[in-house]
């Protein structure tokens, strides 16, 4: 392996510190190995010296270290890339911009001596593919111009989302997840715990911005939740801003802060003694080890963080045993090779003898417990490798390129190598996937981290699950809640909501001005429903529902009739059957006394007729108790119309027949009995119950009555009744019973003064006065009362004029059959004045 003694000098050109090993194709490779480079200053008088980089990155070298390993251990492996050995250009971007863009020019233009394949500089290109660099700005940068070539770049740590824009960057590819799965991973967390109210810090650079983009975008999509505040954290050492941010971070009410930054220095966190907060860290610190320290441990400590997958490299340890770069021999044992500085050894310092034992020493170096980065750069070689095996192995006349050729050895072109790139497909011996998406990302994974505060102050960094996408379940995140440390007193995840869920029975109200989670919970109106949490709006509830108490869900609405099983019902029930049994009892009494004068007085027919027709009433008045159906409905007007009909018709004959006995008593009125003779009675009542008997015909023929369940009574309740279906016909129905009932009342009044001893006219009189009183009364309470209680005051006028007309018609004659038995004579009855009996 050609090498700088680890990057000691450079090129005339572009002054590049590189790591170079020669073969048959050539990867190149960018890597930090150090954290900052100083630029010279211009005179423009001399030619301007190199820049300089110091403050050496071991994590850095250890990737490029890794990238070397992957490369021999491929050419060690007879089945992959047969006959072909790979050589690699390895040089350091010094974390900036300009030395990273330079280095990718280099390589992929040939400018650098190291990687000429032969000395007549044809074949392949100097370089096949890149694998770099660490920065998603520099990336962007390098992949722009890479692009324009199709030269593959196979990224093992930029994560920007816009890289994976194939119409700006056709020819990038990565192994780490882009920010967008960065992304959804975060927010799968933020879901999981239920935090929907949050504060997000990013750094000033792609990485932040872009991940602040997606955040707002995906947020509200994926849980509903928003953010508090977004603050972008300044590269210099500004303090005011920084204490600005604190102060920001301490008056808002989210408890849990995500921090998407590439470096994160929570210095002022300590200094104004912020605790309180949940930290959920992107991959670009969650495993930082300069942040794990016990003074930050108070602040720090139970950090959720998504984290770059972690994999075993078997044989990387005594590859890096190996490893004699002078800069890391230096930095390691903290000596200098000869010659050393002036002035050195007179310090105290160590003259470096490269006999040290790399083993005794305890370094980051050679841990390889814990391999994210170095990961992905392995994936991403292997990669390149097994794309350039598909590619070689390729069959003259069967190749996917023009004229189904094929690539060669000596005629490759990096476009080429991207056709295989992005179908390359292989597990490594992790047992991890590789492959590429249309966009150039492999399928995405990340460990969920946690840090875990010992008693004794330090941190421990601990696995508690994957966020990972399945090619047939999508998006799954998997988290063991035992093992997660909480930095909290109750030792249980913290509650970051800006409200409070709306539980069903309310919606959601916005407040004004502020974030959409920020809301108000407003109770649904009665007869409307939400049942679930967080609505936006109430639900009608179908029309024979209304809401329940908490309005969470529907229940059946209440039903309302006069009903036999509550108090009312049964009183009018035993006042009816009550009715109909006296009924039957005068009715009885009338049979047994039938040849006495008072029972034969004014046709007795008419008066079994009266007391069969009173019993009707009573009985009809049943129909108007119970649940209303279609023929209830119909039945129950047209028997009280025809019954009570029937009634009157006998009393206004019996008036008649009263006036007409009356009259016959005259000198020369004895004509006027011929046409009230039994005959004629029976025939005038036949006829007059006949036309209320047309009118109920006509009534339920036209417009029948029929159940309807009325809501606009109670909203809560369905009252059943029957409407009447036309109100003519039931006005017509009474106005024929008042007309009758009227007209009994003007006979019966006019013939009360009549010389009789028992005079029934008076009787009639009277019973047709509290006939007329009840049913008058009866309109307006009829009208005015609802659901069941119209049915109750209908009942209650039936029964009222029935008992009024039975008490007054059949009272006195039953009190003179019973107790008053010598007045029940012929004699008694006729007095005076002597009146034939019908």
């Amino acid at each position: 392996m050609q090498s700088s003694g680890l990057f000691p000098y450079g090129d005339q050109k572009f002054h590049l510190n590189g790591m170079h090993k020669a073969g048959d194709l050539i990867l190149g490779g960018l890597f930090q190995v150090h954290f900052f480079s100083v630029f010279p200053d211009q005179s423009f008088t001399t030619e301007p010296q190199p820049l300089i980089c110091h403050s050496f990155d071991l994590l850095g070298f250890r990737q490029a270290q890794t990238m070397a390993f992957a490369i021999d251990e491929i050419n060690k492996n007879s089945r992959l890339l047969p006959n072909v050995t790979l050589g690699y250009s390895l040089y350091d971007n010094c974390l900036t911009l300009g030395v990273g863009f330079r280095a990718a020019l280099a390589l992929i233009s040939g400018q650098e001596e190291h990687i000429v394949l032969n000395e007549t500089c044809e074949g392949a290109p100097p370089v096949v593919g890149l694998v770099g660099d660490s920065s998603s700005t520099c990336t962007i940068a390098i992949s722009t111009v890479l692009g324009l070539y199709r030269v593959p770049m196979v990224s093992y740590f930029a994560t920007c989302a816009c890289l994976s824009d194939r119409q700006r960057f056709p020819s990038f590819f990565r192994t780490i997840p882009s920010d967008a799965f960065q992304v959804r991973a975060m927010l799968q967390i933020l879901k999981h715990f239920g935090w929907t109210w949050a504060g997000l810090l990013i750094s000033d650079d792609d990485y932040g911005l872009d991940a602040a983009r997606s955040f707002n975008s995906d947020l509200g999509v994926s849980g509903g939740g928003c953010l508090a505040y977004v603050e972008i954290l300044p590269w210099e050492k500004d303090l005011n801003e920084f204490k600005r941010i604190v102060d920001v971070m301490r008056k808002s009410t989210a408890r849990v802060v995500v921090v998407f930054a590439s470096c994160f220095v929570p210095k002022q966190v300590v200094r104004q003694n912020l605790t309180g907060l949940q930290w959920l860290a992107s991959e670009a610190w969650s495993t930082a080890a300069v942040l794990q320290t016990p003074d930050l441990m108070p602040y720090l400590g139970g950090t959720l963080g998504i984290a770059v997958r972690r994999g075993e490299i078997p044989g990387l340890r005594d590859f890096l045993l190996q490893t004699r770069a002078n800069q890391f021999w230096e930095f390691t044992f903290q000596c200098k090779f000869a010659p050393a500085p002036s002035g050195w050894v007179e310090d105290g310092g160590r003259i470096c003898s490269g006999d040290e034992d790399l083993k005794a020493v305890e370094t980051e170096f050679l841990d390889v417990s814990d391999l994210r980065t170095e990961y992905n750069v392995y994936k991403a070689v292997y990669a390149l490798a097994y794309a350039l095996d598909e590619l070689l192995r390729c069959e003259p006349g069967k190749g996917p390129f023009s004229e189904e050729s094929c690539a060669t050895l000596q005629t490759l072109q990096p476009r080429q190598l991207v056709y295989y790139l992005e179908r390359v497909n292989f597990t490594t011996s992790f047992g991890d996937q590789v492959s590429f998406d249309e966009n150039g990302d492999a399928l995405p994974i990340y460990d969920v981290m946690n840090w875990l505060r010992l008693p004794d102050g330090q941190t421990k960094v601990q696995n508690v699950g994957d966020v990972k996408v399945s090619p047939f379940n999508g998006e799954q995140l998997t988290l063991d809640g035992d093992k997660i440390f909480w930095n909290f007193q109750s030792k249980k995840p913290p509650r970051s909501v800006c409200s409070e869920n709306c539980p069903p029975g309310t919606r959601v109200v916005r407040k004004k001005g502020e974030p959409e989670c920020c809301f108000d919970c407003i109770p649904c109106s009665e007869g409307m429903i939400s049942n679930y949490t967080n609505s936006l709006e109430c639900f009608s509830c179908p029309e024979d529902f209304w809401s329940s108490q908490q309005r969470d869900h529907c229940v059946l609405k209440q039903t309302e009739f006069l009903s036999y099983q509550e108090p009312l019902g049964i009183c009018l029930t035993a006042a009816s059957l009550l009715g109909t049994f006296i009924c039957a009892v005068v009715l009885g009494i009338f049979i047994y006394h039938r040849s006495t004068p008072i029972v034969r007085a004014n046709n007795s027919e008419l008066s079994f007729n009266l007391l069969l027709s009173l019993k009707l009433c009573f009985l009809c008045s049943l129909l108007f108790i119970g649940r209303p159906r279609l023929w209830t409905c119909q039945l129950r007007h047209a028997a009280f119309g025809i019954s009570f009909v029937l009634c009157v018709s006998c009393i206004l004959v019996k008036t008649m027949v009263v006036l007409a006995v009356f009259k016959a008593s005259k000198p020369g009125g004895g004509a006027s009995l011929k046409w009230f003779g039994a005959s004629q009675q029976r025939g005038t009542v036949l006829v007059l119950t006949s036309v209320q008997a047309a009118i109920c015909t006509a009534w339920l023929v036209s417009s029948s009555p029929s159940p309807h369940k009325n809501t606009k009574y109670h909203n809560d309740k369905i009252v059943y009744e029957c409407v009447v279906g036309s109100t003519i016909g039931f006005s017509v129905l009474l106005g024929y019973i008042g007309v009758l009932a009227l007209l009994s009342f003007v006979l019966a009044f006019m013939a009360r003064n009549l010389p009789d001893n028992f005079n029934e006219a008076k009787l009639i009189t009277f019973s047709m006065l509290i006939f007329c009183a009840v049913w008058v009364a009866f309109v307006p309470a009829y009208v005015s009362s609802p659901g069941k209680y119209a049915d109750a005051v209908e009942v209650f006028a039936i029964l009222a004029s029935s008992f009024g007309l039975l008490m007054a018609l059949f009272g006195p004659k039953c009190y003179i059959i019973l107790l008053r038995p010598e007045r029940n004579t012929k004699k008694a009855l006729m007095g005076r004045s002597t009146i034939g009996t019908a």
